[in-house]
């Protein structure tokens, strides 16, 4: 799985600046900013509490059956179940939000599942908008954009608002922020202004000098999550967070689960399916990750998918008269990025603030556009900038992955992400020397990010909390169909994974996007909306090797 630190692969769509609506038929972005929604009062979540006029939990979702403790492939309960009553016998609260149409509530979960005390129960944030359309009302679609540390109630308000409207006049859309994330007890490590140290930090360094500057700052960022959120760093693993689901779905009334997971998400509700797959309803899991693959090798193909779309991304840009990595081929637009990321290694930019425009910083505004073909101007906009001495577009473009807004302050998004990372699998690299090994099969995989992707794999070599899971199949026996997603130029989850994981799972069923852009279902494609409509609505899969383009 993608690890933090710095321009990481993370697996949620950054949105960049100047990039498309989500509503424009090629936006392909996932996520709408925190400052929108802010702004239109979505986010003014305060003061829930459990207790109310929420539904009841379905009969068959009692506590005793909820509470297993087999591992996410399935497997029998190892020990007797504690009980988890209290938790899937609460009412939510529902109260509006501040946007018309959506509510909001909060719901209690243990902090430990294995030994449930009220004392540390953790309050998870949930919101949703009610199906108004006309139809058969559905249940309830739970919906996650990935991360792991991305926003579900962020997203929430797109997909309530731009997914097709016969799914959303069908389906309750309802989101929860996971634990750690946003907030649901969201997990906290550096200041605004260590953050911005953080993330200009040399990874890519020359001499010992610059690797141990590197290695310091990791070693610095873990002790900071532990200072700041010891007690929760061994309770947000993936897992944990399947199982908030399943209180969630009990609470909403509904059977089973109605679920829509794009990127990490699919790691999500793929965990969900191993642990309860009796309990899967509708699951579409798009942007796959392979449950299979240990981190390094989860990291490596990453940076894979990073050449594969900067690939495509130099194929059109040379295309045009007024692009800044020139206009001969594929191979020189290759050669003037990597000699504009040396110039800013030695020379940082001015970006018209306090900040200047590090080689990190660069290579990270960079990243960010792969995401999405349509921040593709947006990139060409910011090289070209770069080339004239102007730092600032470029910075920008990083700013939009880290999710650090006008003010300076950053969501903790990246906080999140690496506390959930180094849980669920082992460190991919455990030291310095390790990432000096690593550095061929990275280069080869991907000549111009590879080797800031691997010194980018380090921190959680020195996380405080050891890691609870590892690498492994999930097969789910007994689960309904589900649907996963692959497009064939994703960056951040590489298309082989998609296929991977719809043939591990014992029902699953693989949909293709040939294309670019992380994730495919409402973002442009009538096709794969076609698809994945009449499964979400009538149960129907597409057929064997269906491919939309």
């Amino acid at each position: 799985m993608p690890h933090l630190k710095r321009m990481t692969s993370l697996s949620v769509t950054p949105h960049v600046p100047g990039a498309p609506s989500p509503r424009a038929p090629r936006g392909r972005r996932l996520r709408v900013p925190a400052a929108v929604l802010a702004a239109a009062g979505l986010l003014v979540l305060t003061a829930c509490s459990s207790g109310g006029d929420g539904s009841r939990p379905s009969a068959s979702a009692s506590a005793s059956d909820a509470a297993v403790s087999g591992n996410a492939s399935g497997g029998a309960a190892a020990s007797p179940s504690p009980d988890l009553s209290r938790y899937y016998d609460q009412k939510l609260s529902w109260h509006d939000c501040g946007v018309a149409g959506f509510d909001c509530a909060t719901m209690k979960v243990p902090l430990d599942y294995a030994h449930p005390s009220g004392s540390d129960d953790l309050k998870l944030a949930v919101a949703r908008k009610k199906a108004a359309g006309p139809g058969k009302k559905l249940g309830s679609l739970l919906v996650n954009p990935g991360g792991p540390g991305g926003s579900a109630i962020d997203y929430l308000q797109y997909a309530a608002l731009g997914y097709p409207a016969p799914v959303t006049a069908r389906y309750d859309m309802v989101a929860v922020d996971p634990r750690g994330v946003a907030r649901s007890a969201p997990v906290g490590c550096l200041s605004d202004k260590q953050m911005d140290a953080y993330t200009a930090v040399d990874t890519t360094p020359d001499d010992s000098a610059e690797i141990k500057a590197l290695d310091t700052a990791d070693k610095s960022f873990a002790a900071a999550c532990e200072k700041k959120s010891a007690k929760l760093l061994g309770h947000v693993s993936t897992v944990d967070s399947a199982r908030d689901m399943d209180v969630l779905r009990a609470l909403l009334g509904d059977d089973r689960l109605n679920y829509v997971g794009k990127s990490y998400g699919t790691f999500l509700g793929a965990t969900y399916a191993g642990l309860f797959p009796k309990r899967v309803g509708r699951m579409v899991l798009d942007g796959a990750m392979d449950p299979s693959v240990s981190a390094l090798e989860g990291s490596r193909a990453q940076a894979g998918g990073f050449e594969v779309a900067f690939g495509a991304f130099a194929k059109d840009c040379v295309k045009r008269a007024d692009c800044p990595l020139g206009s001969s081929s594929v191979a020189d637009a290759g050669s003037r990025l990597d000699a504009l990321f040396k110039k800013l290694d030695a020379h940082p930019l001015p970006t018209g603030g306090a900040r200047k425009l590090t080689e990190a910083l660069g290579t990270t505004g960079v990243i960010a556009a792969m995401y999405d073909q349509g921040a593709w101007p947006s990139l060409r906009d910011a090289l070209t900038s770069a080339n004239k001495g102007d730092g600032g577009p470029l910075l920008k473009l990083s700013d939009s992955y880290y999710e650090r807004d006008e003010s300076g302050k950053y969501s903790n998004l990246m906080y999140a992400n690496a506390a959930v990372n180094c849980l669920d699998l082992p460190p991919a690299l455990r030291s310095p020397a390790d990432v000096e090994r690593a550095l061929p099969s990275f280069d080869k995989a991907s000549p111009h990010f590879g080797t800031a992707l691997a010194w980018s794999s380090l921190v959680c070599a020195y996380w405080p909390v050891h890691s609870t899971g590892q690498a492994h199949r999930i097969t789910a026996p007994g689960a309904a169909p589900i649907l996963v997603v692959g497009t064939t130029r994703d960056p951040a989850t590489p298309y082989a994974w998609a296929v991977s994981l719809a043939s591990q799972l014992s029902s699953g069923h693989l949909l293709t996007y040939v294309g670019d852009g992380h994730t495919a279902y409402a973002r442009g494609s009538d096709c794969i909306d076609t698809a994945v409509n009449a499964y979400l609505l009538r149960g129907r899969v597409p057929g064997e090797g269906k491919r939309c383009g």
